[in-house]
């Protein structure tokens, strides 16, 4: 009941903050997303006995969220500033071993939230049809692997990270998703061909099922159930969008690859 009683205001909310919010108001709405995504992976990095350095990381994330144009230099800058806090974190029970280890997961988490958000707002400068297709996809293919898999699944796809998703449910989830992307996309958008839709599909629940998989792995590494406690009986916000954040930087390179993105 509660998962239901979440849900039936959090589809209203994304689909409206996609379709029907101004720009402004969806970027914001954006930078509110990735903070509170942020925040959760900081508490799991912080579980793991690593230095997490939450102030510093928003705001860098923030700045590479509303940059407008990114070059390979803040990238640097951002690598230049996680080693100086490393260098300032170490300490005489974990050393260096554990000053680059929170360095490394300081910038890792930068690049997995905020480029993640940043391609959101990139696809729907787009047209919101293709940030939707994004996030949606994910849904579809998670309906299809939790139904399917609880009924015909077998042989477990990853025991030690995730002991209850099987081989079967990620098939499903990947049929389903491509299935949605060749009912949709060519309706939303015509002059995408049926070829180009299902393969966008498909690479897209694949990266899905991968930042799943990579968001299960960080909880297992922090020996934490969930990433939060916002979202009842959903958990966080990370589990929520933990596939959406894969799976939305995937469709925008390969429509950048395609030449249809900027």
């Amino acid at each position: 009941m509660k998962r239901l009683l979440t849900a039936a205001w959090l589809i209203p909310f994304g689909y409206s903050s996609i379709f029907l919010s101004p720009q402004p108001i969806f970027v914001f709405i954006v930078a509110v997303l990735a903070l509170l995504c942020y925040r959760e992976y900081v508490r799991l990095v912080q579980h793991q006995g690593l230095a997490a350095f939450p102030l510093p990381g928003a705001v860098l994330g923030v700045l590479l969220l509303v940059r407008p144009n990114l070059a390979w230099t803040d990238f640097l800058v951002l690598s230049i500033v996680a080693l100086g806090l490393s260098l300032r974190s170490v300490d005489g029970e974990h050393g260096f071993r554990g000053s680059f280890a929170s360095a490394a997961a300081f910038t890792l988490g930068i690049l997995y939230i905020f480029t993640a958000w940043r391609a959101a707002i990139g696809l729907r400068a787009l047209s919101p049809h293709w940030l939707f297709f994004g996030v949606a996809l994910n849904w579809a293919g998670d309906a299809a692997a939790y139904y399917f898999g609880r009924a015909f699944g077998k042989r477990r796809l990853a025991p030690l990270i995730s002991p209850n998703k099987s081989c079967e449910g990620a098939l499903a989830s990947l049929a389903a998703s491509v299935l949605f992307g060749c009912i949709y996309l060519p309706q939303v958008l015509p002059p995408l061909s049926l070829p180009a839709a299902a393969l966008l599909a498909l690479a897209g629940n694949v990266a899905g099922q991968l930042g799943d998989l990579a968001e299960s792995a960080l909880k297992r590494a922090a020996n934490q159930k969930d990433s939060g406690t916002m979202l009842s009986g959903h958990g966080g916000w990370l589990d929520r969008l933990d596939s959406s954040l894969f799976s939305m930087p995937t469709v925008y390179w390969l429509l950048y690859s395609f030449g249809l993105a900027p």
